[in-house]
């Protein structure tokens, strides 16, 4: 057994279990101090989480319908303050999925942006393209656009449903099985598929596998407990760590676009981004421990303070619906994901 807590220049602990986050308290109860969910400090956090902080700030600008903002544009128009993104939010701070007010936010996703024929998610209701076409908006139910489809957006609300209690739900089944179905990791130049859906998302999809499309997908599929995945789950777990495992996490062999990530500079809520600490996460959740991993290791732990905590350094601040710590101060969301990666692979 590690000492894991060897590798901090000082225990974090007490400040990560401030009654200040509900949400950071509550995760660092169950994942650093191994708390039961039926623990009276366990089960106080989880319900303050739905009454303090960031949560209530968001729930109190919800549309009666369950959304945010635009009713059929939920993802691009008042980006980042549109209902999927409030959805990857509630997800990330571990709001609970039995409050009605949840349930109403996952179903009109499912109901808008979900396209019916393929299973994957659209960044835009079918009815508004429809609505643009003939010049007259109708806001009826009917699903998202086949034809746009993204495949980050499909593997983020996949996620985030699963997180909010709909991993049974048949219409979440369907998306995951899309997102196994049409993910590629080749990792040469070379032409790209034309069909759907890779024709209309070049940048998504290119000549090289994306790598925020494995990652996020990863994401969705390490929230299935092992007793639910299916062997097409675990090949595409297998696969997709693989991937990342030899670019050794952050190391990448396509150019550098406009607006790419930030690999090394830690984020909370990524969002569609990604970084090397999302990654080293992720892989610990899933069980790896692989030496592949040690340069992204060895710069997460450098990049500690001396009292223990980690800098928030990306941040969609500003463009939010309400602001989530504060950029180049000590972030308790960031410092608890690096104590989550150091116990699972030290420990």
């Amino acid at each position: 057994m590690g000492n894991w807590k060897s590798y901090l220049k000082a225990d974090p602990t007490e400040w990560l279990l401030e009654e200040d986050n509900p949400s950071v308290r509550y995760f660092t109860l169950l994942d650093i101090l191994d708390k039961p969910e039926d623990n009276p400090e366990v089960v106080d956090a989880k319900k303050k989480i739905m009454h303090t902080g960031v949560i209530p700030k968001i729930l109190a600008k919800q549309e009666p319908g369950g959304y945010w903002g635009s009713p059929l544009n939920f993802y691009l128009r008042g980006k980042y303050k549109g209902t999927s993104w409030q959805l990857i939010i509630l997800a990330e701070l571990g709001a609970d999925f039995k409050d009605e007010r949840i349930k109403r936010a996952c179903e009109f996703i499912l109901e808008n942006s979900q396209d019916p024929e393929s299973g994957a998610f659209s960044y835009i209701s079918s009815k508004e393209v429809s609505g643009k076409k003939s010049g007259n908006k109708v806001s009826s139910k009917c699903g998202g656009d086949h034809e746009r489809v993204l495949p980050c957006l499909t593997a983020n609300m996949t996620w985030s449903l699963i997180r909010l209690g709909y991993l049974d739900d048949e219409r979440v089944q369907k998306a995951i099985k899309w997102l196994i179905k049409y993910q590629r990791f080749d990792d040469e130049p070379g032409k790209a598929p034309d069909e759907w859906p890779y024709k209309r998302w070049k940048r998504c999809w290119g000549e090289r596998t994306c790598h925020s499309i494995i990652i996020k997908t990863l994401k969705a599929l390490a929230e299935i407990p092992l007793k639910s995945r299916t062997p097409e789950m675990e090949d595409y777990i297998a696969k997709g760590a693989e991937h990342m495992l030899n670019h050794h996490i952050h190391k990448r062999t396509q150019p550098p676009v406009k607006g790419s990530f930030k690999w090394l500079e830690f984020g909370f809520p990524l969002m569609w981004k990604v970084d090397a600490l999302e990654v080293l996460g992720l892989l610990t959740k899933l069980g790896y421990k692989d030496e592949r991993m040690n340069e992204a290791l060895e710069f997460m732990i450098s990049k500690q303070k001396p009292e223990g905590q980690w800098i928030l350094e990306n941040t969609f601040n500003g463009r939010f619906l309400t602001n989530i710590e504060r950029k180049g101060k000590p972030s308790k969301w960031i410092t608890l994901n690096a104590l989550r990666v150091l116990k699972r692979y030290y420990f």
